[in-house]
């Protein structure tokens, strides 16, 4: 789905013929804050919107979305573009910043390049999803050897930090490994641990570490 967000009746309604004569489906917004009223995090597509409108700006807009986590790739449009306002849009993350009057052929490649970045972008979603899940079947003696794991630390380390045997460390290592469904310690790290328990467990780990 491709997002169009501006408050110009004629423009948005040339774009949405643009984009439709190209095979996609459009969904037309007149502000950003009617868009945001339907926006979730598992939104797919791309979005193309306005900088200056009435209420929030193009610029409001893509902030609002990443920081509620919605990794929309964003093409913002303008008819009073200058430097400075591209390079903000870049900062933040948006994919191009384009002027108008418009360049039929380079907006359709840059929203067919948006696609290809939104697939990648559901893609790791949905890993990073399946292994939150498999995170969440670990008990909470598994999860410290996890995170002493993906730390660096040898069994030997690990059983001296938690007054436990080696072998109840490798026999945690192996159900941990088997939950999370990876094959190596290196599957395991790139993917990281969810923050909250990472943090929580760095803290532990420094803190052996000085006593």
């Amino acid at each position: 789905m491709i997002y169009i967000v501006d408050d110009d009746d004629a423009f948005r309604d040339s774009l949405i013929w643009l984009i439709e004569s190209s095979g996609h489906n459009v969904r037309p917004f007149s502000s950003a804050e009617a868009f945001l009223a339907i926006c979730h995090e598992d939104m797919a597509g791309c979005l193309v919107t306005d900088i200056r409108m009435g209420g929030m700006t193009g610029l409001e807009l893509h902030s609002r979305l990443v920081e509620s986590h919605i990794m929309l790739p964003t093409i913002i449009v303008t008819g009073h573009g200058d430097v400075p306002m591209a390079v903000e849009a870049f900062r933040r993350g948006a994919v191009d910043f384009v002027q108008k009057p418009l360049d039929d052929t380079y907006l359709l490649a840059r929203i067919e390049e948006c696609l290809r970045q939104d697939r990648v972008n559901q893609k790791s979603r949905q890993r990073h999803r399946s292994f939150a899940e498999r995170f969440a079947l670990l008990t909470m003696r598994e999860r410290e050897v996890a995170a002493y794991v993906v730390d660096g630390k040898l069994n030997k380390q690990i059983a001296d930090a938690l007054g436990i045997s080696i072998k109840t460390v490798e026999v945690h290592r192996s159900r941990v490994m088997e939950k999370m469904q990876v094959t190596s310690v290196a599957d395991l790290m790139q993917f990281g641990l969810p923050a909250e328990i990472s943090g929580i467990w760095q803290d532990k780990i420094q803190k052996d570490e000085t006593a």
